[in-house]
């Protein structure tokens, strides 16, 4: 079968079975191939096929006329694809297009599936409306409307599969337009009730019924049809059977799995679960062990929010800590990338400004102030965000509905089904039954076990910690002690509030259970703020491996096995008891502080080798731990071994925050290159000595190649290239390689560029280091680019984002979703470029990183350009020009952007203003002493200036340079040159253009920038 597809659904479109597109010349060809397309298969009258193309405007000789647009027709096929041209016959009295493979019948055939996946696949064919480029013909109005109606019930049986699944609120925000365009088609009018009324909106949908039953009337003198009518009745009567279903769809969010049943809370659930599509604010209070947070996580898993549900654990932070946003970017997968400045806050506000979500914040109490302050602000300028806060306070905000989480009903008496009844009972029961497997709620134990969830108040974490010893001592003897204990805390602590003298006393119970060197141990372990590890707890609490498994076998310590090695953990009341019975503080802080920078320095070289993606996990993992070892001993030894993560994790301020910490003369001097580079990559001028002096200590360190490599955005190269080590380790020297590469690829330096990257690259790869491959490969793939080996430079710029995905390097992806846009550009695919461009500038701007950002606008203003925006264009690289102008130092895309910038000027009209633009970058090029930086304004200035003569010359000039500088113009470069040289050919005449082409080769940039 010859390999043509041809799509209907939409412009008319035809391409290669591989995907190229095949142009179809001229609006009568086009016209011909949509006749028959609608007729495929079919014998269709060279008669009718001419009173469709012509109408009453038939030519002189309407038959040769067809002929002609049948041959034009095969040829354009045949040209694409070898043998095509078979595919229209010639059959009495006309013709016939043999064909299969349309979308229509794709279409057709996913449009008979019932699934949500293949009717929306089957949606996806369309581009547009129907044959849109000939909707007015006759011929083909038949078809379309046919088609249109298809499409419209594929639509409502999509919107009633998603119902099935649980999209009610989807679905709702979905139909409103379709509603609004097809008022009166009462099918897709009883999906659209549906899902109002299973979103809760039952007023919207009781709304929408009368609007339709008005217009009815009003237009066609019609009422609903008896299906409707049913509808309306069943939602004024609160059909339970028009409730949402279940929810099956997938919805992004970091929500831990549950591992047992939520016992007695569905009743809370309906509740919140109504509320939080009204409300934007709700904070669940209640006293510690009440269980707010797996009410929180549940309520949120339940939830349908378009963006999903992001969980923020507040609870590794210590008291009164300001860093609440920077928890929430982490939560977001957001980090900091070199050169921002903005704060924390902001960057979240950017993240969120366009996402539709839920945002659950887990134990606010400690750090109620930031984040009152943070979720105000998000309230204010995001829109589009719901928090969900748990709290033992309220957060004390406008709009703010808080929401007390209750204990557990308790039994009133023992009556057995009374006590089966009870929320609390049933939890109690279903734990300890899960430790005791003879254990059963029963006409002996029903009494004992109202009594007991009586005394701890239907407190969920009391129960369940009273469960975990029924199998020692029996469910009367758990309440005989529970006895003791309630009555000496409530007369010990009066000013503890009541909720929290029973959790107390549960705690203080549990405690008293354990001996001595088993309270030691839990103590200790109180002082890892988001858990630790078997080794860490065995080094710092000085303790084994059987002392853990008890405490875990008493429910006091969790171990949770979910991640990539099992981890001890408190629960959150658990750990502030210990620490409050916590002996030798200091000691046990400054074991926890030693072990964590030994681990930190141990992963700092790891950082940079074959297990480098190990070891970032890793102390992304511990990362709480090691803010606390910050805090607590580690000091600027710590700051120091943890600087490189730091970088590789985007977390500049957090850095530079730890080093400021003084620190004795030898921590002094190897952090100064760390303290100088984190400045540089984020703006700051920093005096040249200053830099210098920071190196000075070790010269050839990694962080002296980090202090100086940071220095080359600023534009000194001179000061980079003097302070770059020149005697260093393997993964040093492939460092530097890579900043002698930057420089090249900036000075336009092909053969050091090639010798530098690939030589770097080399070395990574020898290290196993990927962020290095990452970082060199760029390089070589910027090479390539200069070579105008495109293909290439993009199938390494392809592998360098699949590496910087999967080390979560976010501002690199950034970076390589830009040069794919650019190299899309440059092979003028704009389309493709555009789409490119526009998520690497929604990243960036996610990600707060300016270099990144820059880049990517570039590729938008180049795209617009180039695809005839002008006015895009111009806002892009106007506002990208006026960057370049403000930095302290040349900025190295200045050239490049008033090129582009000259070029829409230009094209817009406006030559004289062009010139100036061009000539602007020729002399920053000029400045900056880059010979290839200046072949575009040549080219630009040949465009502009009105003498043709002088144009001649500068392109004969620009192409001299070309050839000097090895940088054979991209083919979307070409364009514009091919645009100038066609026009002055005109002017001059071919014989006298090249000449003025000849004399100009012989000039220097600057000579010929002097002819102007």
């Amino acid at each position: 079968m010859i390999a043509v597809q041809f799509g209907v659904l939409g412009p008319l479109a035809v391409t290669t079975d591989a995907g190229e597109p095949v142009v179809v010349p001229g609006t009568k060809v086009r016209a011909l191939l949509a006749d028959l397309l609608a007729n495929r298969n079919q014998v269709v009258s060279a008669d009718r096929l001419i009173d469709d193309l012509w109408g009453d405007d038939a030519p002189a000789n309407p038959a040769g006329a067809l002929q002609v647009r049948v041959s034009q027709l095969r040829k354009a096929l045949n040209d694409a694809e070898p043998g095509a041209r078979e595919l229209v016959e010639s059959r009495p009295p006309g013709y016939l297009l043999r064909v299969d493979a349309v979308d229509v019948g794709r279409f057709d055939e996913l449009a008979r599936c019932a699934d949500v996946e293949r009717l929306t696949e089957a949606l996806a064919l369309w581009r547009g409306e129907a044959y849109a480029d000939v909707a007015d013909a006759e011929f083909v109005r038949a078809e379309a409307a046919r088609l249109a109606e298809q499409r419209l019930v594929v639509q409502e049986r999509l919107a009633q599969a998603r119902l099935a699944r649980g999209e009610h609120d989807l679905v709702a925000a979905d139909l409103a337009e379709l509603v609004a365009k097809h008022p009166l088609r009462e099918g897709l009018r009883a999906v659209q009730l549906r899902a109002l009324y299973a979103a809760g909106r039952q007023s919207e949908a009781l709304e929408s019924y009368a609007e339709l039953r008005a217009r009815l009337a009003e237009e066609l003198g019609l009422d609903p049809g008896p299906e409707l009518v049913a509808l309306h009745r069943r939602i004024l009567e609160q059909d339970a059977g028009l409730n949402a279903p279940p929810r099956a769809a997938v919805i992004r969010n970091n929500l831990p799995a549950p591992l047992d049943e939520l016992i007695g809370r569905a009743e809370a659930l309906a509740e919140l679960g109504a509320l939080l599509p009204r409300q934007r604010l709700v904070t669940l209070v209640g006293p510690g062990g009440v269980g707010k947070t797996r009410l929180a996580t549940e309520t949120a898993r339940a939830a349908s929010c378009p963006d999903g549900v992001r969980l923020v654990e507040l609870a590794p932070l210590p008291a009164g800590d300001e860093r609440v946003a920077e928890q929430v970017l982490g939560a977001l997968g957001a980090h900091e990338a070199a050169g921002t400045t903005v704060s924390p806050a902001d960057r979240v506000v950017t993240a969120l400004r366009h996402r539709q979500l839920l945002l659950v914040l887990d134990n606010c109490e400690h750090v109620i102030e930031p984040v009152a302050e943070l979720v105000a602000r998000l309230l204010r300028d995001v829109p589009g965000v719901s928090v969900l806060a748990t709290s033992r306070e309220p957060l004390g905000l406008t709009g703010e509905l808080l929401w007390e989480v209750p204990p557990l009903p308790v039994p009133d008496d023992g009556d057995l089904d009374a006590v089966r009844r009870s929320a609390a009972a049933r939890l109690f029961v279903a734990r300890a039954a899960a430790q005791q497997r003879g254990f059963r709620l029963d006409g002996q134990t029903a009494t004992v076990v109202a009594q007991l969830c009586r005394r701890l108040d239907g407190l969920p974490l009391a129960l369940e910690l009273a469960a975990t010893r029924v199998r020692a001592l029996g469910v009367r003897g758990v309440v005989d002690r529970l006895d003791d204990r309630f009555r000496l805390l409530t007369t010990a602590q009066r000013d503890v509030p009541p909720r929290q003298r029973t959790l107390t006393a549960v705690i203080g119970w549990s405690w008293d259970l354990l001996d001595e060197s088993d309270r030691v141990v839990l103590a200790q372990l109180a002082v890892f703020p988001d858990g630790c590890t078997p080794e860490a707890a065995e080094e710092v609490c000085r303790t084994d491996l059987d002392a853990l498994a008890r405490l875990v076998d008493r429910s006091l310590v969790v171990l949770d096995d979910s991640g990539a090695a099992p981890r001890y953990r408190l629960l959150e009341s658990v750990a502030a008891f210990c620490l409050e019975r916590l002996t030798d503080a200091d000691g046990v802080r400054g074991r926890h502080a030693t072990y964590y920078t030994e681990l930190a320095e141990r992963a700092d070289p790891g950082l940079r080798g074959a297990d480098q993606q190990r070891w970032l996990a890793l102390l992304d993992t511990e990362l709480a731990n090691l803010r606390s070892a910050l805090a607590n001993g580690g000091g600027l030894r710590l700051a120091v071994a943890l600087s490189w993560y730091w970088f590789l994790r985007g977390r500049l301020t957090e850095a530079r925050r730890a080093l400021a910490v003084p620190g004795d003369p030898e921590q002094e001097a190897r952090a100064a290159p760390w303290r100088v580079g984190f400045a540089l990559s984020q703006g700051e001028v920093i005096a040249p000595d200053d830099v210098r002096a920071a190196v000075a200590v070790d010269p050839d360190s990694p962080a002296a190649w980090f202090a100086a490599n940071a220095a080359i955005e600023h534009g000194d190269l001179a000061l980079v290239s003097e302070l770059l080590p020149t005697t260093a380790d393997p993964w040093t020297e492939a460092a530097v390689l890579t900043s002698l590469a930057h420089i090249a690829h900036a000075n336009g330096d092909q053969s050091t560029l090639e010798r530098t990257a690939t030589r770097s690259a080399a070395l990574f790869a020898d290290l196993g280091d990927r962020w290095g491959r990452l970082r060199a490969t760029d390089w070589v793939g910027g090479l390539a680019d200069m070579r105008g080996e495109h293909e290439r430079a993009a199938a390494l710029h392809r592998e360098g984002l699949r590496w910087a995905e999967e080390l979560a390097l976010w501002p690199q992806v950034c970076a390589e979703l830009s040069w794919l846009a650019w190299l899309a550009v440059q092979t003028r695919d704009y389309a493709q470029g555009r789409e490119l461009a526009e998520r690497a500038y929604d990243l960036a701007v996610e990600q707060g990183s300016p270099g990144a950002l820059i880049f990517a606008e570039m590729s938008l203003g180049l795209a617009a350009r180039r695809d005839g925006k002008l006015d895009l264009a111009v806002t892009h690289l106007s506002h990208l020009a006026d960057l370049g102008r403000g930095e302290s130092q040349t900025a190295l895309y200045l050239p490049m952007v008033l090129v582009e910038l000259g070029y829409a000027v230009e094209q817009g009209g406006d030559p004289d203003a062009a010139l100036a633009l061009h000539i602007e970058a020729f002399e920053v090029a000029e400045a900056m002493a880059t010979m290839r930086d200046a072949v575009g304004p040549l080219e630009g200035m040949a465009a502009a200036v009105r003498s043709p003569e002088v144009a001649a010359r500068l392109l004969g000039a620009a192409a001299a340079a070309r050839l000097a500088t090895q940088s054979p113009a991209a083919p979307a470069e070409r364009d514009d040159t091919d645009r100038v040289t066609a026009r002055l050919r005109a002017e001059l005449g071919p014989e006298r253009f090249d000449a003025l082409l000849a004399e100009g080769a012989q000039l220097s940039p600057g000579e010929a920038r002097a002819q102007l």
